[in-house]
């Protein structure tokens, strides 16, 4: 059965769109854990489900956790290994916000037991119904292409220097996907007004790592949206205020349009052959 927190919108055309960390709830048995609600709440990939509403109606497949990335990270390895080794970063259970505020009272966080009772519960049902839909869609239609959906506030100092550009490709170098769509995605956002680079900072997490296998046939790429692209990010840097803002689907037109074109080509890709 599944779970209550876990949306799966089953579609007839082969892509499939992925919301790790759309969702902002937590458990009420661990929630005396955190220091604050607020705070686990803020890495929040705010608005980007609403963002990509439109793919269901294009045919696609969504699934989404409702569960806070601060409970367990869905696109993290689930041995605990970085992805970034060397890197700043944060767990397969977080116990830091992106700028390295204690999410857990002292002596609360997790322990190994924990941690792997949240990957069976919480980790594991995400991924089993990632791979069936990828399993689905690829025996129906014989390519199919994953699209893993991710936003950012545009200043993270503690992860990346300066302004993240708008639109952030990851394709892990090249070897989650054909070259050819990643190089078709890159196209479609540069030639709009925002600032676009593959593989930079974020060239994909364990998401698109670990499903993509274009010599199977599964094309995986990782969009990472900076948040200034679609919703008013505070001018002062204070991201423990009144945020985030509300969602706004004018502020986010432009943005929206942009995304339609990409997941069209995503589509397109997919069933060429």
């Amino acid at each position: 059965m599944t779970p209550g927190w876990l949306t799966i919108r089953q579609g007839t055309r082969p892509l499939v769109v992925t919301f790790p960390h759309t969702g902002w709830e937590i458990p009420a048995e661990i929630e005396d854990a955190f220091t604050s609600i607020p705070l686990a709440r803020k890495d929040t990939d705010w608005w980007v489900d609403q963002l990509y509403g439109f793919v269901n109606d294009m045919g696609a497949t969504t699934i989404r956790t409702a569960l806070s990335r601060s409970v367990i990270d869905a696109n993290r390895d689930p041995s605990g290994a970085s992805l970034y080794p060397g890197q700043a970063t944060t767990e397969l259970c977080p116990t830091t916000t992106f700028d390295g505020e204690p999410l857990y009272k002292v002596g609360r966080q997790p322990d190994a037991n924990e941690i792997e009772r949240r990957r069976r519960e919480y980790f594991q049902p995400y991924h089993d119904a990632v791979q069936a839909e990828l399993d689905r869609l690829r025996a129906e239609h014989g390519r199919v292409v994953l699209y893993d959906a991710h936003s950012i506030r545009s200043e993270v100092p503690r992860l990346f220097d300066g302004l993240l550009p708008v639109f952030n490709i990851g394709s892990n170098r090249g070897e989650t996907c054909a070259p050819s769509l990643a190089a078709q995605i890159e196209a479609i956002c540069a030639s709009s007004s925002y600032p676009t680079v593959r593989d930079g900072r974020f060239r994909g997490g364990w998401t698109v790592r670990h499903y993509g296998q274009p010599r199977a046939s599964v094309h995986a790429v990782q969009m990472e949206l900076a948040c200034r692209g679609y919703m008013d990010e505070p001018h002062d840097g204070n991201f423990n205020e009144g945020w985030p803002p509300p969602w706004n689907p004018v502020r986010a037109e432009q943005l929206i349009g942009v995304l339609r074109d990409v997941c069209g080509a995503c589509l397109h890709f997919a069933e060429e052959i």
